[in-house]
C-alpha cells in the first residue's frame, strides 16, 4: 500500500500539523474505567466494547491521550472490524494528577503490562498492540521485552522514534521549534502543577531548560530510575529490541518525518527478520498520513487494518 499525500499537504510539517489541528473523530462514545497499579498509582483506561474475545490495546504519542484525534480516528477504525479496543492514558495523561512523583516515559513497559494483564483477566483471547510515537517505541520494546502471553497475536507502531537520543536532537533542531517548545510547554507545566501538590520536585530554574533532552535529564531520568537522559535513551530505545521481537510486527515510519533522525529507519538491521515488517513511505509526516474519500480512514489505519487482520 503506498502513501499519496493531499495535494494541498505539500511539505512534512504541514503533513504533522493539520491532521494533529483540524481532525475531528466525534462518533465515538469511550467507556472509562480505572484500574490499580502495583505501585498503588492508577491508569485510566478507555473501552469501545461489543462482547467480543478479540483486543487492540491502543497506545499514544507523548503528551498525547486517548482522545487525540489519531488514537480515536484508528480506535473507529478497529472497532469496526469487530473486535473490542481499549486506548489506555498514561499515568498523568488523563486530565487527572496520578498520585506519584513519577509520572510516564518511553520505556514504561510495566505500565503496558499492567493493562495487558488487566484484560487477559477479563477473558480476551486474542490481543494485538498499537502504539504511535513514544507510545510505538513503548510498543516495540515491550514486544522485545515480552513473551510469555500466549494471547498476543500482533503489533504495529507507527512513526516511531526508535532512536531516542539523536530523535531527540532531531526534534530540538531549530526547523522543530514549533514542536520542541509544545511538547516542553507542557511537559513543564505538569512538572510544575505536580511540584505544587507534592513534596520532592526542585522546580527552581525551569524556564530554563530549552530542550527536550535537558527536560529528560533533569526530570524523567531521575525519577524514573535512570541515571541521566544518556542512560534512559540507551536503555529505552526500541531499536535494540527489535532483534528479539518474535511476533508478527508493523513499523511505519514515513521518510519525511520531521521528528525522526536517520537511525530510525534500519532497513539492513530488519532487511531479513522474520517477524517485523519495517515500512517507510516517501510521504506521511509525524503521525499524519492524512487521506480523504475513504469514509473517514486515514492511511495509517488503512495499513494497520490490513496487517492485523490478514491472515
Amino acid at each position: 500500500m503506498n502513501y499519496q499525500r493531499p495535494a494541498f499537504l505539500f511539505n512534512n510539517h504541514l503533513e504533522t500539523i493539520y491532521p494533529a489541528m483540524l481532525r475531528k473523530v466525534d462518533d465515538i462514545a469511550y467507556t472509562r474505567e480505572r484500574i490499580a497499579t502495583p505501585d498503588n498509582d492508577f491508569i485510566d483506561l478507555d473501552w469501545l466494547k461489543q462482547d467480543r474475545r478479540d483486543l487492540v490495546i491502543i497506545s499514544h504519542g507523548l503528551e498525547g491521550n486517548s482522545h487525540r484525534a489519531y488514537v480515536k480516528g484508528m480506535a473507529r477504525a478497529v472497532f469496526a472490524q469487530g473486535v473490542d479496543v481499549v486506548a489506555w492514558n498514561f499515568r498523568g495523561c488523563s486530565e487527572e494528577m496520578n498520585r506519584l512523583l513519577r509520572f510516564y516515559h518511553s520505556g514504561a513497559t510495566e505500565d503496558l503490562e499492567c493493562v495487558v494483564q488487566h484484560a487477559l483477566t477479563k477473558g480476551y483471547q486474542n490481543i494485538s498492540l498499537i502504539g504511535f510515537s513514544l507510545g510505538g517505541n513503548l510498543t516495540l520494546k515491550y514486544m522485545g521485552e515480552r513473551h510469555a502471553h500466549a494471547e498476543l497475536r500482533k503489533a504495529v507502531a507507527l512513526s516511531v522514534p526508535l532512536h531516542l537520543h539523536s530523535s531527540c536532537l532531531r526534534i530540538s533542531q531549530r526547523s522543530n521549534w514549533i514542536y520542541n517548545h509544545r511538547f516542553l510547554t507542557n511537559l513543564k507545566a505538569k512538572v510544575m502543577r505536580k511540584a505544587a501538590a507534592m513534596p520532592g520536585l526542585d522546580v527552581q530554574g525551569i524556564d530554563s531548560i530549552k530542550t527536550l533532552m535537558a527536560f529528560d535529564d533533569r526530570y524523567t531520568a531521575p525519577l524514573h530510575g535512570f541515571a541521566g537522559a544518556l542512560d534512559y535513551y540507551t536503555r529505552c530505545s526500541s531499536l535494540y529490541f527489535l532483534e528479539a521481537i518474535n511476533l508478527p510486527t508493523l513499523v511505519v515510519n514515513a521518510q519525511n518525518d520531521p521528528f525522526l533522525s536517520e537511525a530510525c529507519y534500519p532497513t539492513a538491521l530488519l532487511k531479513d527478520h522474520r517477524y517485523v515488517t519495517f515500512e517507510q513511505p516517501v510521504y506521511g509526516g509525524h503521525v499524519g498520513f492524512t487521506q480523504f474519500h475513504k469514509n473517514g480512514l486515514y492511511w495509517s489505519e488503512e495499513r494497520a487494518l490490513s496487517f492485523l487482520f490478514s491472515e
